[in-house]
């Protein structure tokens, strides 16, 4: 899957997570996602370690649809590196750094409320 065209050209509800993967939208997705109000992509970052700011550029170029962002750090919740709050910061976006279990119920409620909520979620097994 291409990092550069969604997977799914709009934002829809995660319906499972763990196996190293997502389901949503009858599809599944291995590895981590990044969710974006232009649709759901394939996010090329495998652990903690990998989160900089350069891995969202894509929701950066978002900033004026989005609110804040869901980031789901794996099976426990970790801190990205300062630089990475920072760059949220100057975007404009707020960050919300959890697990990516809770991240993913929590986006699931706030899509359903209708909020410009993007998510970037570490894929757990």
């Amino acid at each position: 899957m291409s990092t550069h065209s969604p997977y799914l050209p709009r934002r829809a509800p995660i319906d499972a997570y763990g196996g190293g993967g997502f389901r949503f939208a009858g599809m599944g997705h291995r590895g981590s996602l990044l969710i974006l109000p232009s649709g759901m992509y394939a996010w090329p970052v495998e652990t903690v370690a990998d989160i900089l700011p350069d891995a969202f550029a894509r929701a950066f170029g978002e900033a004026a649809d989005t609110d804040f962002l869901l980031l789901g750090t794996g099976a426990r919740r970790l801190s990205p590196p300062l630089e990475v709050s920072q760059a949220f910061l100057e975007a404009g976006i707020g960050l919300e750094i959890m697990d990516t279990g809770a991240a993913c119920r929590t986006y699931n409620v706030l899509l359903d409320e209708a909020r410009a909520v993007a998510a970037a979620l570490l894929a757990v097994e």
